[in-house]
């Protein structure tokens, strides 16, 4: 870990460099800090993700519920009003978040790649990005921050082991070092689509945010995060019969009224769970001392938001807090992308953005403020479609690789919400409106075109409309810009992007064993697969640490000691686990590990300097 009492000042650096940016933006638009580019500070940082939520809170307008929790962190920080997902979906948002790359520049926008292909034909795959890449918790680690995450991963690709130091249902900032910096994210799934389903009831493993401290009751939590409590006993946070503003595109039946009853006490329920956090966080006096992150990881749960790139799959709310509420109750209306949400982390770390991230600093006083978010849709479970869009803060531009098709593509995990269930009922008898059969044409357009600011459900395509062609060619050339720049290619076979991916091989590449170099009374570990990362444990008495150590320079190592290394390049196989014993006759290191040809034997050999 790096020396953090030499890279920390006071935390009023921080706030001062953010105040006195925002003073000299007094007459410019809000975009509230320098903190990037000119931080030394290493603040702590929180990242608060809930699930298939569209901007449906108070604080954005939608007053159906009270959350006083995320209603305060607005109140103390700064509400941004145009920030969108790279897809309508957890996994490739996912991906985009940890890398700050669009998950189609790197085969990581199909849902999923690591499972539920089998029902296409296809295998199980990873993505992989450029060998320089890594997770954005790997940077944050290398700077000497405790990561944590607690509880999803889901990023198209296994996480490195040592990405984290904590990954799984408990982890939490309070096991690091003392005066250790953090980097935790907490994602909380009540909020989910499959908490629409019948029957209904929260999450049981979701209760843990609330008792954090009580390893007993933790103990006695079921252990599958799927089981649920039954409705009797699960709390009521707002009247069943609530007056609910239905979008256009879904019927107001009682089976559809009931699914955003559900939706809505969800919400509710999950602004508990966070302020359980919140709390944790003033208890260890660290809420003024951490940089709060809350968004969610794409749209709405709902039949017509999830999954698409319309509005209402991709646009998310996003409140940042920053410490001692500097900046409260802003509103700033920059766009910004999850591409860019990596490369800010770091920013506010102050470590530099790698050339390779394609998104921004959204916090940087930039002259040039983002123009455009992208987004895509690719296969989602058994069903595979090819749509991307473009976007400026008014018009979005569709384009649909696959115009054959209609827009709804029978799902089976989707039809088991009751509102996608009433609006297949109602297509069958013909009792839907105009607005909500648009989505079961038999055929959809080639391209769509929607003022966003007239038609917020964009239901009205513009395409053809000669009042609309300046911004129709603009919108396109975006388009071909963004798809050469990343090297997407939206038509190329999903079998076609494995064999790419996999170098036309039959089969998932597998990083290369580490080796170890003793010189100079310091061990050193590679691995011959570019880009890898190189996790470690050092075993004594014959017993393992729980957690991996990342390893970055060559290090000092007790005489006697055993290693248990491993390397792994992101969307590759891990390498075979290898053990290293350091010898007390310097200098040579033994190595024993698996033989790849039959992984029940050990090979040992002796690396001598």
């Amino acid at each position: 870990m790096k020396d953090i009492a030499k890279t920390r000042l006071p935390l009023a650096t921080l706030l001062l460099s953010l105040s006195l940016n925002i003073i000299c933006q007094a007459n410019e638009p809000e975009h509230p800090t320098q903190l990037g580019s000119e931080l030394t500070e290493i603040p702590n940082i929180l990242w608060l993700v809930i699930e298939d939520m569209s901007p449906t809170l108070p604080v954005y307008g939608d007053h159906t519920v009270a959350t006083p929790t995320i209603s305060a962190l607005a109140s103390e920080g700064i509400k941004y009003t145009n920030v969108y997902s790279t897809s309508g979906v957890c996994a490739p948002s996912r991906a985009a978040l940890a890398t700050g790359l669009y998950p189609s520049a790197f085969g990581a926008n199909h849902m999923r790649t690591t499972s539920n292909t089998e029902q296409t034909g296809l295998p199980r795959y990873e993505a992989v990005p450029p060998d320089h890449a890594k997770m954005l918790s790997q940077y944050m680690r290398e700077q000497g921050y405790y990561t944590t995450n607690n509880l999803k991963t889901d990023y198209q690709f296994t996480p490195p082991k040592a990405a984290w130091h904590e990954s799984g249902p408990y982890a939490h900032w309070r096991d690091r070092q003392p005066g250790q910096p953090f980097f935790a994210v907490f994602n909380f799934t009540t909020t989910h689509e499959s908490g629409l389903f019948e029957p209904y009831g929260f999450r049981k493993v979701e209760s843990r945010h609330y008792f954090a401290d009580n390893a007993e009751r933790i103990a006695k939590l079921p252990k599958h995060h799927a089981i649920k409590t039954d409705e009797k006993s699960t709390p009521i946070h707002l009247a069943k019969d609530t007056v609910f503003n239905i979008p256009p595109y879904l019927p107001n039946t009682p089976l559809v009224r009931r699914d955003m009853w559900k939706m809505y006490n969800n919400l509710v329920e999950t602004d508990l769970q966070i302020g359980a956090i919140i709390a944790q966080l003033k208890e260890d006096g660290l809420y003024n001392d951490t940089i709060i992150v809350f968004y969610a990881d794409h749209g709405g749960p709902l039949p017509r938001q999830k999954r698409l790139i319309y509005d209402s799959g991709i646009k998310v709310p996003l409140i940042i807090r920053f410490p001692n509420a500097l900046s409260a109750g802003r509103t700033d209306d920059q766009l910004i992308s999850f591409v860019d949400f990596a490369p800010t982390t770091l920013s506010l770390a102050g470590i530099p953005i790698p050339e390779h991230m394609h998104g921004r600093n959204f916090l940087a006083n930039n002259d040039t403020p983002r123009r455009y978010i992208h987004a895509a849709a690719d296969r989602f479970d058994e069903a595979t479609d090819t749509i991307r869009a473009v976007k400026d803060k008014r018009y979005k531009y569709i384009r649909n690789y696959r115009p054959e098709q209609g827009y709804y593509l029978p799902l089976a995990y989707r039809e088991k919400i009751p509102t996608m269930q009433e609006l297949l009922r109602l297509n069958a008898i013909g009792q839907l409106t105009a607005a909500q059969a648009q989505w079961f044409r038999a055929q959809k357009p080639a391209e769509e075109l929607f003022d966003t600011f007239k038609d917020p459900h964009e239901l009205n395509n513009l395409i053809s409309h000669p009042d609309y062609h300046e911004q129709l060619t603009a919108l396109r050339e975006e388009m071909d810009r963004w798809l050469g720049t990343i090297g997407d290619k939206p038509m190329l076979p999903e079998r076609q992007l494995i064999a790419q991916l996999w170098q036309n091989h039959n089969e998932q590449p597998l990083t290369q064993a580490p080796e170890a170099h003793w010189e100079s009374g310091l061990l050193s570990l590679s691995s011959a697969t570019a880009g890898a990362s190189i996790a470690y444990k050092i075993i004594g008495n014959e017993t393992e640490p729980k957690q991996w150590q990342l390893y970055q320079t060559p290090f000092d190592v007790l005489p006697n000691s055993q290693l248990r290394v491993v390397a792994h390049r992101i969307g590759y196989q891990e390498s075979i686990s290898t053990i290293f014993h350091v010898s007390t006759a310097p200098p040579y290191v033994s190595t024993t590990r698996p033989n790849p040809s039959a992984h029940t034997h050990n090979n040992s050999r002796v690396i001598q300097d």
